[in-house]
């Protein structure tokens, strides 16, 4: 019998929290061990010098993409940065076309040429997965623009680390989101590091990271990033305030990875102490404080989580299966998926200069 965690949740009795029926808990469930078990085996391969670029996993901040995406509607979208793995698969990405993109397959989401910073599914909403240190957070806005501009009732939640709230695009589109009065919900993911230098070291100012938005007029929360009951409870109260006001929300998520920045950061183990992962491995890790909170409402029970692992282990095999047996993009595709105008042929690709097609 697994041990049960002494941590409990005050969000449980929130009134979004219970409107969710077993079965949509027991989705979230397997959504977090899906996204766990997908870079446990990402990981395997990127060792196994499969895979090209940088691997930044997702692994210790699952409750976050999983409780928020469970609130989206039709015109809620969603962008993030380079950790973006866990939002697609959160979002209903196969794993197929992810493993595959890692590989740098043609049959990949972004067809082999994004790599794994940059997943992108539009029908889905889901608009990357982008390199830049807050370079998504322009973009951000620009998406709630456009629900604003349609006479939409949506939303655009931006995603971004702990590090990109130093950035001054981040701030500009604060003042913008502010100015117009924007739909947008900016999830500071704070896993405390930005990659190797602690957050105190980093921000001047010592308070939370969200509540710089007060220098803009937005409102601002906090929550504990692991106990999803309260990101879905603060993530609602954000998508209402954009749905029915048209305003902005920052919303400061404490979560904790538990690899390095990436797979490339030799000094993970040396600007933390073994004891401080340790920690948050065996009392806030998102999956076992999830279980052990459907456990204990009788929803799950430990062959039911066997049997959702089972199946997220071996669906992640098959995915890495698919992505070795997938062919490269041909050579040619290179020029491919550069220009709008010239991929459809529209009018304006009859005038002016395009590069690769001159």
């Amino acid at each position: 019998m697994t041990t049960q965690l002494a941590y409990q949740s005050d969000y449980a009795q929130a009134e979004v929290n219970l409107q969710l029926d077993a079965d949509a808990k027991i989705k979230m469930m397997r959504d977090m061990v899906r996204i766990r078990r997908f870079e446990e085996v990402s990981l395997k391969y990127y060792n196994a010098d499969k895979m090209g670029g940088f691997l930044h996993l997702y692994i210790g901040q699952e409750s976050i993409a999983v409780g928020t995406v469970s609130l989206c509607g039709k015109n809620d979208h969603i962008i993030t940065a380079y950790r973006d793995h866990g939002h697609a698969l959160a979002v209903g990405m196969g794993m197929n076309e992810c493993m595959a993109e890692l590989f740098g397959k043609a049959t990949g989401c972004s067809k082999g040429k994004g790599g794994s910073m940059h997943f992108f599914a539009p029908e889905k909403n889901y608009w990357g997965g982008h390199g830049i240190v807050a370079g998504q957070t322009p973009l951000g806005i620009g998406l709630a623009y456009g629900v604003k501009y349609k006479g939409l009732k949506g939303s655009s939640l931006c995603f971004l680390g702990d590090g990109a709230v130093n950035q001054g695009a981040f701030h500009e589109s604060l003042n913008l989101a502010a100015l117009w009065d924007l739909p947008v919900i900016y999830i500071i993911e704070n896993n405390g590091y930005s990659m190797g230098t602690s957050q105190k070291r980093s921000s001047a100012f010592k308070g939370s990271l969200a509540q710089r938005g007060e220098a803009y007029g937005i409102a601002w929360e906090s929550a504990k990033g692991h106990d999803i009951y309260e990101v879905r409870a603060k993530t609602q109260a954000a998508l209402t305030r954009a749905h029915e006001e048209n305003k902005p929300t920052i919303l400061e998520l404490a979560t904790y990875r538990y690899w390095g920045h990436s797979v490339a950061d030799a000094n993970a183990k040396k600007y933390r102490t073994p004891e401080e992962i340790v920690h948050h491995k065996e009392n806030l890790d998102p999956l076992n404080v999830w279980k052990n909170q459907l456990f204990k409402e009788g929803v799950l029970n430990d062959e039911g989580y066997r049997q959702i692992d089972t199946e997220a282990k071996a669906e992640s095999r098959e995915a890495a299966v698919f992505a070795e047996q997938s062919p490269f993009p041909e050579i040619g595709a290179i020029t491919d998926d550069v220009y709008f105008e010239v991929d459809e042929g529209s009018e304006a690709s009859k005038h002016g200069r395009h590069f690769f097609h001159d």
